[in-house]
């Protein structure tokens, strides 16, 4: 094992993806699974992540599912990759992490997002708009001011007021620059195109101003991750998700998962083959040995400290051997 890897943590977000044939309480129930084997596989973080009115994603309310994970684990830290606080009043962000906090003490991370609902008809229904986006970093202050108890208003954030849960911005667009001047860490993705990763890793190192919350740059790394025993194998791995984006971008809906046998016989358009093939390519994926060059190569490139694995597939038990021999290479 690399010096690089044997340094790295890493980490996993779970969207709760619906499959086909399957209900959006099962796959709740997935990612609860999941945190326990993840857990005993030396995983350092189980994130879970914030969908509105998606019919391929069931984790809809973040906070309530890491309550859940956290419940059924006993190591791993859990956290939300992110909860979007344009949707939110911040002081109710601050009073439901203090509260996981409470309950799970030293467990917690509160990753945040800037992202608006998925549609116009869910940020109708959420009373957003798209310009809603543009006041994250205000938003982000205010946030933080409730755990340090520095709100003008007067009011106080409880439980939350003096607890010190970490906070990890998602940094896409501006992302970057506001976790720099914020001082917090970043977690940037995705790999499919590096150069735009590198670039916003360096304009965080480089505007980075200390904070209560961080004294250096903390970067986190995030993007699909297969091992399987071929190439092949880890491969169609990627097929579900390939599709399920391609179908998004050619109908304007993200549904769930399907089998990848199923897709590779699908019959498709120029549009759909275009958008499946490209969503194939850029991914780290492969056999041990192959997964471990290409991680390799990622962390000389970015320097990143950590590595959160966002990969979803329809078939489960395939997705967990991944993860085993990822902690295989990990682990040394």
């Amino acid at each position: 094992m690399s010096s690089s890897i044997a340094t790295t943590r890493f980490s996993v977000l779970d969207r709760s993806r619906t499959r086909e044939g399957h209900t959006h309480p099962e796959a709740l129930r997935d990612t609860v699974r999941l945190a326990g084997e993840l857990e005993g596989l030396g995983y350092h973080r189980l994130w879970v992540s914030e969908h509105h009115g998606v019919p391929g994603v069931a984790g809809s309310a973040p906070t309530v599912l890491a309550a859940a994970v956290a419940a059924a684990t006993r190591r791993i830290r859990v956290g939300t990759g992110g909860v979007m606080l344009p949707n939110h009043r911040p002081l109710v962000v601050a009073e439901q992490f203090g509260v996981l906090e409470s309950l799970f003490p030293g467990r917690i991370d509160m990753g945040l997002g800037r992202s608006v609902g998925f549609t116009d008809g869910v940020r109708k229904a959420l009373g957003r708009d798209k310009e809603d986006a543009e006041d994250f970093e205000a938003q982000l202050r205010e946030l933080l001011g409730w755990f340090r108890g520095t709100s003008p208003t007067g009011v106080h954030a409880r439980p939350a007021e003096g607890l010190a849960v970490p906070p990890f911005v998602l940094a896409m667009g501006e992302g970057a620059g506001i976790a720099a001047r914020a001082g917090l860490p970043m977690v940037i993705g995705d790999f499919r195109n590096r150069e735009k990763m590198r670039r916003g890793i360096d304009h965080y190192r480089e505007h980075f101003r200390p904070s209560p919350w961080a004294s250096e740059p903390y970067v986190v790394v995030s993007g699909t991750v297969a091992v399987a025993r071929t190439p092949e194998e880890a491969r169609r791995l990627l097929v579900p998700e390939a599709w399920a984006m391609a179908y998004s971008r050619t109908h304007g809906t993200f549904p769930p998962l399907e089998p990848a046998e199923r897709i590779e016989s699908r019959t498709m358009t120029a549009k759909e083959r275009g958008f499946y093939e490209s969503g194939l390519t850029g991914h780290i994926a492969g056999t041990e040995e192959q997964v471990a060059h290409e991680l390799e190569t990622v962390l000389k490139e970015t320097g990143a400290q950590e590595v959160l694995v966002t990969t979803s597939t329809y078939d489960r038990e395939s997705l967990l051997d991944s993860y085993r021999r990822l902690a295989a290479i990990t682990s040394g």
